[in-house]
């Protein structure tokens, strides 16, 4: 493909939503701060591109499981901002209780199974949530040739080596799984760039002979969106499929990292101002004489104010109750979404 097309109205929504994410992720970084933000806190400014476009591709019946780099995730998944940042205030009316924090966003409405914390291990998870739906569309009655609903595993160039990928995707080969393994190529792992930490930065090539790649300019809403519409379609035939989405972080690793010591400013303001997502997609809409610069700045300032007033209705969320401490822990029972055991089951201390 060489070229594709969009409407006056999905831009501007584009615009709007990688603009909304932005405000979002830089008022987080304000907060943590300030300290009303603790622990970790990963930040995805820069790569607003991927998730939009990914969204504009998939159906509610898709899945997706991400990284620990998930707020936008959550977002795009139809979680709302207050929520969001209610989560990372630790309050009880985040995404999830005030407990989960930065890493761990979850919505089952939504289809999006996480945010995980520990390194690659949600790839194996996506595939099994792909193998489930393999499962219950054949027992079905549906064609082992598909379409099926798709699952795409995220994962970062900093974890594309670990085992328990190509674990999870040769399986995926050998049973005809709909999963897309989607690695998020940001260019640099915690404080280390590809080029030292990967003989084969070519991560779109890691399934070899056995299962096909594509890479895509993931700071490009249209090629995300094509790139995605393909790889929902050919993966939807039980076909599993590497995807590298070449992206760039602007922020560093987590609040921890400055991300200028092994990169220099130059760069990241060089990327800032060649390759900028929302940058792109402004300039698209003023060359198609569909915003002027101006109506789109009068729009950012809005979504500015939208999330600011999102911030503080995060803040005046109270606090988790002193009983939260012990719900959501199991001890001597069976939790009843467990199939197939009783209470005989249980193994005791």
């Amino acid at each position: 493909m060489t070229s594709a097309t969009a409407t006056k109205e999905e831009l501007l929504s584009v615009h709007e939503n990688m603009h909304r994410i932005r405000r979002m992720e830089i008022s987080c970084d304000n907060e943590y701060k300030s300290k009303n933000i603790r622990g970790f806190c990963h930040l995805y400014d820069g790569q607003e591109a991927v998730a939009v476009g990914m969204q504009t591709s998939l159906s509610a019946r898709d899945n997706l499981i991400g990284t620990y780099r998930c707020h936008a995730l959550q977002l795009i998944r139809g979680d709302r901002v207050s929520r969001i940042v209610g989560e990372l205030f630790g309050r009880g009316g985040g995404a999830s209780g005030g407990k989960g924090g930065s890493m761990h966003f979850y919505s089952k409405k939504n289809r999006f199974w996480g945010g995980a914390g520990i390194v690659g291990a949600q790839v194996p998870v996506g595939a099994g949530i792909a193998f489930a739906d393999r499962f219950h569309h054949i027992a079905e009655g549906g064609s082992p040739d598909g379409p099926m609903p798709v699952t795409i595993a995220m994962y970062g160039d900093g974890s594309a080596n670990q085992g328990q990928i190509w674990e999870a995707a040769n399986m995926s080969k050998l049973w005809g799984i709909p999963c897309i393994f989607m690695c998020e190529n940001n260019q640099y792992g915690m404080g280390t760039s590809v080029e030292r930490h990967s003989s084969n930065p070519r991560y779109f090539t890691q399934g070899g002979e056995a299962i096909p790649g594509i890479k895509i300019d993931g700071m490009d809403y249209l090629a995300v969106r094509e790139g995605i519409k393909w790889a929902k379609e050919y993966a939807g035939q039980g076909r599993p499929l590497f995807v590298e989405m070449a992206t760039y972080r602007y922020h560093g690793h987590s609040m921890s990292d400055p991300g200028i010591t092994y990169r220099g400013k130059e760069e990241v303001k060089s990327v800032r101002e060649t390759k900028d997502c929302i940058k792109l997609i402004t300039r698209r809409i003023v060359d198609s004489g569909w915003a002027s610069e101006k109506e789109l700045k009068d729009r950012e300032k809005q979504i500015r104010a939208e999330v600011d007033a999102e911030v503080e209705l995060a803040r005046a969320m109270p606090e988790p109750a002193a009983e939260e401490l012990y719900s959501d822990i199991l001890h001597e029972e069976v939790p009843e979404f467990i199939r197939g055991v009783d209470g005989r089951s249980v193994i005791r201390a």
